[in-house]
């Protein structure tokens, strides 16, 4: 009997699912593939239940004959080890990201004589409906809130890029890439201070007040699903501190950074250049007591962001501020350096890793950005921030087409570099 073979990524089965495999039963023996927690948060969304549970959903269909585990997104160990006469997927990946696995599949079933049978992807209000009803779960404050945590056990590396508005969090929620016949896409949200005063016309000395900032996370969450880590500044008085706490966590936010700075808030990547005081190491790590005190869940995560090195204090000073925090309870350790050589973040990473294998390290490559977050990973780094560069590519650009406008009298010059209208709305889900 020939074989045909199917991978979902699904967390409900319904109509659009069925019909893949009513169809491959025409075929032969149905064998389904269960995308790993791993692969399915690289390729496509994080799942809302175990992968066990997700295993046995298929396993329970009576037309699906077998049920294996597929751990990459690309089909190369299945299609090697299965050699199935046929793979069958919906037409949609025909076009978009996708494609690249399609055609993977079609030159690895191509050196055996196997064929590819696209399906017409189902559009009912039914499927509709259920995947909205995902999506939505997805975005839940309670299941969003401990998404980070989740990520820290399966990534070896959290890739988190800044958002500030609901349309740049629809960039990082959606973009997908391919290459090297591989795809990835960001796990995390960073809600910047810089960029969401910035993006507001304010400087970045904690003027936006928190109630603002709030408004910014819900038009964030407002259409996004991927965990969110919030820039807290210094965090405040800690009496304030811990009411932004019990907020964020509320809101399903997964985590909130807080340096250990006090006094008016100086960007730190002007280090000694302007005058910035560092906190005590005995105030900072009582802030960050107060904060996992008032704590109503074991998901959200304090993280303190020690900036001895920026203010040349040495790397000793930042290690005992870094064993302090985690004493005082801090759920993760940010090391941040203006140099554009990483190496000594790099040897903050081997010497804190040394010592402590387990408390998670944020780092930030904004002036180091020659390294890579693999090479990162390798010296202990869990979490990579992109904390910036959404804001940097879009106002030099903004400013050449404001200023080509009012060369030209016109817009015709400018109108090849911009994105059609329509591809920016199609970004928006509609109800």
């Amino acid at each position: 009997m020939s074989t045909v073979y199917t991978c979902f990524t699904t967390d409900v089965i319904h109509e659009g699912h069925m019909n893949i495999i009513n169809e491959a039963k025409k075929y032969g023996e149905v064998i389904v593939g269960v995308l790993s927690d791993e692969a399915m948060v690289k390729f496509d969304r994080f799942p809302t239940i175990s992968f066990n549970e997700r295993f046995e959903m298929i396993k329970a269909i009576p037309e699906v004959d077998h049920v294996i585990v597929q751990s990459e997104i690309m089909y190369d160990e299945v299609i090697a080890e299965l050699k199935p006469d046929y793979v069958i997927h919906g037409d949609n990946w025909l076009s978009g990201p996708t494609k690249a696995i399609r055609d993977n599949v079609e030159k690895l079933l191509g050196e055996y004589g196997g064929k590819i049978i696209d399906v017409p992807y189902t559009f009912s209000e039914n499927v509709k409906h259920v995947d909205d009803k995902m999506k939505e779960k997805l975005a839940m404050p309670e299941f969003r809130r401990k998404r980070l945590r989740q990520l820290l056990k399966i990534r070896p590396v959290v890739k988190a890029i800044e958002v500030h508005s609901g349309l740049t969090g629809l960039i990082a929620e959606k973009t997908v890439v391919e290459h090297e016949g591989k795809l990835d896409q960001f796990d995390a949200m960073w809600i910047s201070s810089l960029c969401d005063s910035t993006a507001k016309g304010k400087p970045d000395i904690e003027l936006v007040d928190m109630t603002s900032r709030f408004r910014t996370i819900e038009d964030v969450t407002e259409v996004t699903t991927k965990p969110i880590i919030f820039d807290g500044d210094t965090g405040g008085l800690t009496e304030h501190f811990v009411y932004t706490v019990r907020s964020l966590e509320r809101m399903g936010v997964s985590a909130v950074i807080i340096e250990d700075k006090t006094g008016l808030k100086k960007n730190s990547l002007f280090g000694t250049e302007v005058k910035q005081t560092q906190d005590t190491i005995e105030n900072f790590s009582a802030k960050i007591a107060a904060g996992k005190k008032v704590q109503l869940t074991d998901d959200f995560m304090i993280i303190a962001r020690i900036e001895s090195l920026i203010l040349e204090q040495g790397m000793e000073d930042a290690l005992n501020r870094a064993r302090a925090f985690v004493k005082a309870g801090a759920d993760g350790i940010m090391i941040h350096s203006r140099k554009k050589d990483p190496a000594e973040i790099l040897e903050f990473c081997d010497k804190f890793r040394s010592e402590d294998k387990v408390t998670p390290i944020v780092v930030v490559p904004s002036s180091f950005n020659v390294i890579t977050e693999e090479e990162l990973g390798e010296h202990g780094a869990n979490i990579v921030i992109y904390a910036n560069q959404l804001t940097r590519s879009a106002f030099p650009a903004m400013e050449e087409t404001a200023k080509d406008i009012l060369r030209h009298h016109r817009a015709k010059e400018v109108d090849d570099r911009l994105m059609p209208i329509k591809e920016i709305i199609s970004l928006i889900d509609t109800l």
